[in-house]
C-alpha cells in the first residue's frame, strides 16, 4: 500500500513511519517539505506521489500559543485537514486523521472516559481549532478515520516526560510542582502506531478514541515515570489553580476506546506497561539525551 504521512518527522509521525514502512510504500513528508494549509501544495504532493492513504499527523500543537496565534492554529488544524479530505476525495482515496481530548470540556465524572458518542465542547483555541478539523474531514470525506489521542510520549521529539527527566536530573533536590488534579492517558506513541498499522486494512470509519489504558493524573505519571527510570526526584503534588495556564485544559481528559474495543481492533496496554517498556527500551538514551547542554 502507498502512504503519505504528513508531519512525519513529527513524534508520532516517526514512530508511525517507522512501523509501516515495514510493509508499506511510505513517504514521509515534515511540514516544512509539505505545508498541508496550502490546498496547492497537498494537491501537488498527491499529484505527484499517488497515495492510497494519508495519515495526518501534521498539527499545531503549542496549545498555550494558540490562544494567541489562532489564525495559525486554525490554518493548520482546520484548513489542513479540509485541504487533505478535499484532494483525497476528488482521487478517491483514504484519510486517517489525527485528533485530540481537548474536544472535550473534561467536565465528565473521574475517572469514567469520554466515548466517541460524547457531545464535544472545547475550552481552548487548539481544542477548537483541532474540532474545525475534525467537523471538516467529516463533511468532505466519505472514507476517513478519526482517531482521537492524548498525552503523547515518545523517543522522537519533546514530551512532558522528557522535560520531567530533564529537570529530574539538573537538580534530584530541586521542589518541582506537577499538576494532581487533571486526568488522562499517558499514550506511547509506539503503541499508537502499532495501532493505526492495525486499522490501516479495516473499513472502519468515523471517530475512534485511541489512547493507552487507564489514567493518571500528570503528578501520578511523572512520578512513576522517573520511578521506572530509578531517577530520584522531589516531585511536589499541585492544583491547576496553583499552575495557571493561557490555555483552559480540560480536567478530565480519559478517552474510552469503546468503538475499537466492539470492534475487537484494540492493540493498547495500560499506561504504566507501555511505560515500563519505554524506559526498558530508552533508559540509556533518554538520560544521554536530557544530560546534553
Amino acid at each position: 500500500m502507498k502512504i503519505l504521512i504528513t508531519g512525519g518527522h513529527g513524534q508520532l509521525g516517526q514512530d508511525v513511519s517507522q512501523r509501516l514502512g515495514i510493509k508499506h510504500n511510505v513517504i514521509s513528508c515534515s511540514s516544512k517539505e509539505l505545508d498541508i494549509s496550502s490546498q496547492e501544495a497537498v494537491d501537488g504532493a498527491i499529484t505527484t506521489h499517488h497515495p492510497e492513504v494519508i495519515i495526518n499527523c501534521a498539527a499545531y500543537t503549542a496549545v498555550d500559543n494558540c490562544e494567541e496565534d489562532t489564525e495559525l492554529a486554525l490554518q493548520v488544524n482546520a484548513k489542513g485537514p479540509e485541504n487533505l479530505a478535499r484532494s483525497m476525495e476528488a482521487r478517491g482515496g483514504r484519510l486517517i486523521h489525527i485528533s485530540t481530548d481537548y474536544v472535550f470540556d473534561g467536565n465528565k465524572q473521574i475517572p469514567e472516559g469520554y466515548t466517541e458518542d460524547d457531545a464535544v465542547a472545547p475550552l481552548s483555541e487548539y481544542g477548537r481549532s483541532k474540532l474545525c478539523g475534525e467537523q471538516a474531514v467529516t463533511e468532505i470525506s466519505s472514507n476517513h478515520l478519526i482517531l482521537r489521542t492524548a498525552w503523547l510520549y515518545g523517543w522522537g521529539g519533546k514530551n512532558f516526560l522528557k522535560t520531567m527527566l530533564r529537570l529530574a536530573l539538573a537538580d534530584p533536590t530541586r521542589e518541582l510542582k506537577v499538576v494532581n488534579d487533571q486526568y488522562g492517558s499517558l499514550t506511547w506513541t509506539t503503541t499508537l502506531a502499532r495501532q493505526i498499522e492495525t486499522v490501516l486494512t479495516w473499513e472502519l470509519q468515523g471517530i475512534v478514541h485511541a489512547t493507552a489504558e487507564g489514567s493518571s493524573t500528570w503528578y501520578q505519571g511523572a512520578c512513576y515515570f522517573l520511578d521506572a527510570m530509578n531517577i530520584p526526584h522531589n516531585l511536589v503534588p499541585c492544583s491547576t489553580s496553583e499552575y495557571p495556564t493561557p490555555a483552559h485544559r480540560p480536567t478530565n481528559s480519559i478517552l474510552e476506546n469503546k468503538r475499537l474495543k466492539q470492534a475487537g481492533l484494540s492493540v493498547f496496554n495500560s499506561w504504566q506497561q507501555d511505560i515500563d517498556a519505554f524506559t526498558h527500551l530508552y533508559r540509556e538514551d533518554l538520560l544521554l539525551e536530557a544530560k546534553v547542554p
